[in-house]
């Protein structure tokens, strides 16, 4: 692992330079992870698009007033479950916005129709109902949690995630794409983190790129995580996201990351994260896979073969048969997981009796997926 000095040294490095940062943390990727790249054959599950907060770059959300918010029900719900059941996926994404129903009276009303006042009772009612009637493993996007919340919805899922973005306060700051979230606020967001680790939690994190963060704020997020994770031991995988810009968005004008960017933002996580860390990059938001393989990747994250990216609607996801080429080029090969990754299956901390009675069936001796559907 390189120390922030040197992380720092690589802010703007191109040519030569970055061909060796790329390759160095290569090397780290091959060393750990071997020749297998990775990814989670998966369902997205957008539960509600209702969020308290409002980032300025973001299309995901919607207000009341759109009129296209909506609580997906259990029986909408397991509607794609079993369509995604049928097509081999085995991880179940549930996502959604941050605490609607602090926010807003919609929320609150149809949460009722459900029988629940919060978003956490009802994530762990359809969770649950995932687990009974379907062969996937539930993975958790709810944002920040408190210690209460995280013990109610462990039982329910195989992994949780909560992606920090970035650390940096600035980011809030009137005109920036923060300003007025207040589930932003970076120290919230890594409590949800350090809560995750006390509990035993298989966790997924990560940054968001080019959203007007500096180079020091992102190396400042990065090795915040992995403090985090030195600590606890729980966080199993780190996303590297490049943000998109998107239409009638107040971000619609702004730059977006490139590819050098990407590169060198990769390269250098690979670097200052303990390499037990699974790194990931999506592929529908840049299709040069080889280009992210050469950094260091270790894993493309979830595909679907039959939802949307909710959060990027814009950017189909690739075909699989597409991505095992690009690794195949490279002489690596394509491998589906599960959505709890293998060294976190053998330590019983981490397994509820609902996800642990599940994995002789689903998992091969390595602990990646026993069926592939490539």
């Amino acid at each position: 692992m390189i120390s922030k000095p040197e992380a720092m040294d690589y802010a703007n490095a191109t040519g030569p330079d970055l061909h060796d940062l790329c390759k160095a943390a290569a090397a780290v990727r091959d060393q750990h992870w071997g020749e297998l790249i990775t990814y989670s054959r998966k369902v997205f599950i957008p539960l509600t698009n209702m969020c308290r907060d409002t980032c300025t770059y973001c299309t995901f959300y919607k207000t009341p007033e759109s009129g296209e918010a909506q609580l997906m029900t259990p029986a909408e719900v397991m509607a794609t479950v079993t369509k995604g059941d049928k097509m081999g996926c085995k991880e179940a994404l549930v996502s959604l916005g941050e605490k609607p129903e602090k926010k807003y009276q919609l929320a609150r009303d149809l949460l009722a129709a459900q029988g629940h006042q919060t978003m956490a009772g009802y994530i762990h009612q359809v969770c649950q109902q995932i687990i009974d009637e379907s062969e996937l493993l539930p993975h958790i996007n709810a944002g920040t949690l408190s210690v209460d919340e995280l013990r109610l919805l462990k039982p329910v899922s195989a992994s949780m995630g909560l992606m920090i973005e970035n650390t940096s306060r600035r980011l809030l700051q009137k005109g920036m794409p923060h300003h007025g979230c207040p589930d932003k606020v970076p120290v919230q967001r890594l409590r949800t983190l350090e809560r995750a680790g006390q509990l035993d939690i298989p966790f997924t994190t990560g940054i968001l790129i080019g959203i007007g963060e500096t180079w020091q704020e992102r190396i400042d997020s990065l090795i915040a995580i992995n403090e985090i994770h030195q600590q606890y031991g729980h966080i199993q995988e780190v996303i590297v996201q490049n943000f998109r810009a998107k239409a009638d968005t107040p971000m619609a004008g702004m730059p977006e990351p490139d590819l050098d960017d990407m590169r060198r933002t990769l390269a250098v996580a690979r670097l200052i994260l303990d390499p037990s860390i699974s790194l990931q990059a999506p592929p529908n938001l840049e299709e040069r896979y080889g280009s992210y393989l050469s950094a260091g990747i270790n894993d493309w994250g979830g595909i679907s073969p039959l939802t949307a990216d909710f959060i990027n609607p814009e950017r189909a996801w690739p075909q699989i048969e597409s991505i095992a080429r690009a690794c195949k080029g490279l002489g690596y090969q394509l491998t589906e997981r599960l959505t709890i990754y293998p060294r976190y299956q053998q330590q019983q901390a981490y397994l509820e009796p609902s996800i642990a009675s599940r994995l002789p069936a689903m998992a091969a001796a390595n602990g990646l997926a026993a069926s592939q559907c490539i």
